[in-house]
């Protein structure tokens, strides 16, 4: 396997998934008033995945790709994940590889199945949430990782851990600290009572007909990316307290983005557009001391099988990605994804399937509800504002992505 970012010393995994967080708020990715200061400082430790793609457009479809390796519709639509589909905790702790996960995504909680294979799981779904903080926020999350993180390593010669932290805050509603809105925009002066009416009134609504509304709730938005920094930055200090940072990789991602009318919407509906589908991706190891960029074409669905490759596991056959690692073996320049073409933050019976295949730099989707296609050359449009569909390279792409079009009837 690749040694690229790991060295002898290296026993543990630790994945960390930001929800909702865009790709262009990070310096390291381009953004020069960076909203993460304390990940670009992460650069010289990291590989950089330019072209990482989600598997969907919403925590629902994007963390079957992320935790499964396998797409939402597999099998079809169904409420838990399905019992076929195998996580990487099961994988690894099967290995003995002790597995701890913490969270507070309602959708990633025991209901939907999401708590297999896992030594230590926290979900939160047992405590109190407010309407304005309707998740466990980072800073207790760090709580909890603390407590189980120092116990464990206490243990004489304790096994190598696969740690997933996942971190709702940059999640709606916007309800921003005053710390970091002013970080953002020292002219912004609100009670945390008219931030949430921002929720109600506009983002549950999808009302875009205000740009001043949409640019202000876009502000409320950098301002909890820059606060999640900060609590990723605790969680580093955390392992350094421990005297383990040099003993761990860390991967850094998100399930998806978040759209402020690019696309005629707010929040992260049913789309398949790059605002959505674009994720960071960063592997870090605290013993490089130099960058490396990688503009491979790759998927979250190749998660579970690169962490599976960093601890020696084979990998399930079930498992729809291939390891990231060593990258020159990395062949593949195809992304595919689907979800359901929901607008709302609830899938509902009604919704039919949305997908989308992309190749170097076109991109085809297709949205069953209207018999829509689309084609975007993403090098001279990566706004996607003008659909190609018509050009004749377009036959190849839709040949390509047909075959999975409700492949689960029979």
């Amino acid at each position: 396997m690749n040694r690229i970012i790991m060295s002898d010393k290296i026993k543990n995994i630790i994945l960390i998934t930001i929800d909702t967080l865009r790709k262009d708020t990070l310096g390291i990715y381009g953004r020069k008033d960076s909203l993460t200061p304390f990940i670009d400082s992460l650069k010289d430790k990291s590989i950089i995945f330019k072209r990482a793609q989600a598997t969907g457009p919403y925590t629902q479809s994007s963390f079957q790709g992320i935790l499964a390796s396998s797409y939402y519709l597999e099998y079809g639509k169904e409420k838990n994940i399905s019992a076929k589909k195998i996580l990487i905790s099961e994988v690894l702790k099967r290995k003995g590889i002790t597995t701890a996960g913490f969270h507070s995504n309602a959708y990633l909680s025991y209901y939907f199945g999401y708590n297999k294979g896992w030594d230590n799981f926290y979900d939160s779904m047992q405590d109190e949430v407010s309407d304005m903080y309707p998740f466990i926020r980072g800073n207790v999350i760090n709580q909890k990782v603390n407590y189980w993180l120092s116990n464990y390593i206490k243990l004489k010669n304790y096994n190598p851990f696969f740690l997933w932290v996942h971190y709702m805050d940059v999640h709606e509603p916007y309800i921003g600290e005053e710390k970091y809105i002013k970080m953002v925009d020292s002219t912004i002066d609100l009670e945390k009572e008219k931030m949430f009416n921002l929720f109600k009134e506009i983002i549950l609504k999808r009302d875009i007909s205000n740009a001043d509304n949409v640019e202000l709730l876009k502000k409320l938005y950098e301002s909890k990316v820059l606060e999640t920094d900060n609590y990723i930055k605790e969680l580093f200090a955390l392992f350094g307290e421990n005297n383990i940072l040099e003993d761990s990789t860390f991967i850094i991602t998100a399930d998806h983005g978040d759209e402020f009318s690019e696309h005629g919407g707010l929040s992260h509906d049913g789309k398949m557009y790059s605002e959505l589908i674009n994720v960071p991706l960063l592997l870090i190891n605290w013993n490089r001391n130099c960058s490396i960029n990688c503009d491979n074409l790759v998927s979250l669905v190749d998660l579970s099988p690169t962490i599976a490759d960093f601890f020696g596991v084979e990998i399930p056959k079930e498992f729809r990605g291939s390891s990231l690692l060593p990258l020159e073996n990395y062949k593949k320049n195809s992304c595919y994804g689907e979800s359901m073409g929901k607008i709302g933050n609830k899938e509902k019976d009604t919704d039919k399937p949305v997908y989308y295949y992309r190749e170097n730099n076109m991109k085809i989707i297709f949205r069953e509800d209207s018999n829509m296609w689309e084609m975007y050359d993403l090098e001279k449009d990566p706004e996607e504002k003008n659909n190609i569909i018509s050009d004749s390279y377009s036959k190849y792409l839709k040949d390509k992505l047909c075959p999975m079009i409700n492949r689960w009837i029979k």
